[in-house]
């Protein structure tokens, strides 16, 4: 076990999208109880500080690019299951993108970019951090999409699941 991966936190020992003989199949949550379910999750992405400027300053040929980014994060959680092969169609009831600069001296490395947070929810039988994962992935792709022209060596970092709540398992939280 790494240093900075704790004990697994599974409450189960065997993966649920594979069935007894080894094929993938898609979870059968029929008889699962209907909750309130929310995730968060966040990316990072990491770039030259003259583009970090260019999009602070709204100077990027192609539009303004963090308000392109949150609505293709809620558009990418809403289409998860349409990406994710396993993925239940959920109808998610909240989807926020929240992006923040990340300015010098935030990061012991003194690199800049953005932080982006996304929170999902749905009212259902199955969980909803896919959603989360997939709006916070899908932000930070935006942003380089935006900013390739100006900065190829941009870096998307740290996709994580921060939270999740609802269903059988519970709460979990991220530590650290």
């Amino acid at each position: 076990m790494s240093q900075e991966q704790g004990p697994r936190d599974a409450y189960r020992d065997q993966l649920t999208h594979v069935d007894e003989k080894g094929d993938v199949r898609m979870v059968d949550v029929s008889d699962k109880a209907v909750t309130k379910r929310i995730a968060t999750a966040e990316g990072t992405i990491l770039m030259h500080p003259e583009t970090q400027a260019m999009v602070l300053e709204d100077k990027a040929k192609k539009g303004d690019v963090l308000a392109c980014a949150r609505v293709a994060g809620i558009m990418a959680a809403k289409r998860t299951s349409d990406l994710i092969p396993m993925c239940h169609p959920l109808p998610i009831t909240k989807a926020k993108v929240d992006i923040e600069a990340i300015n010098p001296g935030d990061r012991p490395d003194g690199r800049v970019g953005f932080h982006v947070v996304t929170t999902t929810g749905v009212t259902g039988v199955t969980g909803i951090e896919m959603e989360a994962l997939t709006a916070a992935s899908v932000a930070c792709l935006t942003i380089y999409d935006m900013c390739k022209a100006v900065d190829r060596g941009m870096e998307i970092t740290d996709v994580r699941l921060l939270l999740k709540e609802g269903g059988r398992s519970g709460t979990w939280v991220r530590e650290g």
